[in-house]
């Protein structure tokens, strides 16, 4: 298991996939426009590579794993994308969360070039990633999955196979943000409360934890809140992001989402209000009157 394999952007989740690759055997070629991220992963043994286009011309399978759509079309088709430098019948994991239809119209690009994609969106946070155990909603063509199982067995604890048509797993990714969005969303209003009406914060999270409300968001990004540690993980501008492709996506049936667009609007006043960099549990910072631990 020696083959060249690149991830194609190093943050939270691609770092770990990238890892993940290398305990796995294979030689991992990796592209990030940060310098010290690059040069650190290869201390750890990976490959650098200066472009997309450079990566793409050593490996056969490369993954995606940036922020969004516009990113996802220059590292493979913009200037030094790596679309054009990959051999014929080579894959693309396209991993980001993008539209259902930018994911087919791309699936389209990249089968007119004479390769492969799945459309596999991630899902588990970076802990998962960094431990080869994420969840992937992947959908695409048998031909492609045969050309990567041993890159998707490194790299996920779950793979849906979701069809044979690009858009399915970018359907049901956005689906499950909808649910992540509006969790936080409501983790945050939920604490706020709490705060505000004096209840002991940690005491609030460890009754909540074990009881009915609880939620694998609440029980993840509330310990953020209580420690007053905004560092991202997964920032606030990608709740704006990722809420606004669910909205965009039910707007064009005329389809009602009303708890989306509430907690896409509270998303929005955190981003608006100077937090969108910040962790998405920053949402809670848009309620008043409330003492926030590690406000001073």
């Amino acid at each position: 298991m020696s083959r060249n394999v690149g991830v194609i952007g190093l943050g939270a989740m691609g770092l770990g996939v990238a890892r993940s690759l290398l305990r796995a055997g294979f030689k991992v070629h990796a592209c990030d426009l940060r310098g010290d991220v690059l040069q650190g992963f290869v201390a750890e043994g990976g490959t650098g590579c200066s472009t997309p286009a450079e990566l793409g011309a050593q490996c056969a399978v490369v993954v995606t794993l940036v922020v969004n759509a516009v990113q996802t079309e220059a590292v493979l088709f913009g200037e030094h994308g790596a679309v054009v430098a990959m051999q014929p019948g080579g894959v693309v994991i396209a991993s980001a969360t993008v539209a259902p239809e930018f994911a087919v119209e791309l699936g389209r690009r990249v089968e007119a070039a004479g390769l492969q994609m799945l459309d596999a969106p991630v899902s588990g946070g970076a802990a998962r990633a960094a431990s080869g155990e994420m969840t992937m909603m992947t959908s695409g063509p048998a031909a492609a999955y045969a050309a990567c199982e041993d890159v998707l067995a490194a790299i996920a604890g779950k793979v849906y196979r979701l069809g044979a048509a690009h858009g399915a797993g970018s359907k049901v990714k956005i689906i499950n943000q909808l649910l992540a969005g509006v969790h936080i969303a409501a983790s945050a209003e939920a604490m706020a409360l709490g705060l505000r009406e004096g209840v002991d914060p940690a005491a609030l999270y460890e009754v909540i934890t074990h009881s009915a409300g609880n939620s694998w968001m609440f029980e993840n990004r509330v310990p953020h809140i209580l420690a007053g540690d905004y560092t991202p993980l997964s920032a606030v501008d990608i709740f704006v992001k990722d809420l606004g492709l669910v909205l965009d996506t039910a707007r064009r049936t005329k389809f009602p989402l009303p708890l989306s667009a509430a907690a896409h609007q509270m998303f929005m006043m955190a981003s608006s209000a100077g937090h969108g960099g910040e962790d998405d549990s920053a949402v809670v910072k848009i309620f008043p009157g409330i003492d926030l631990p590690g406000r001073h």
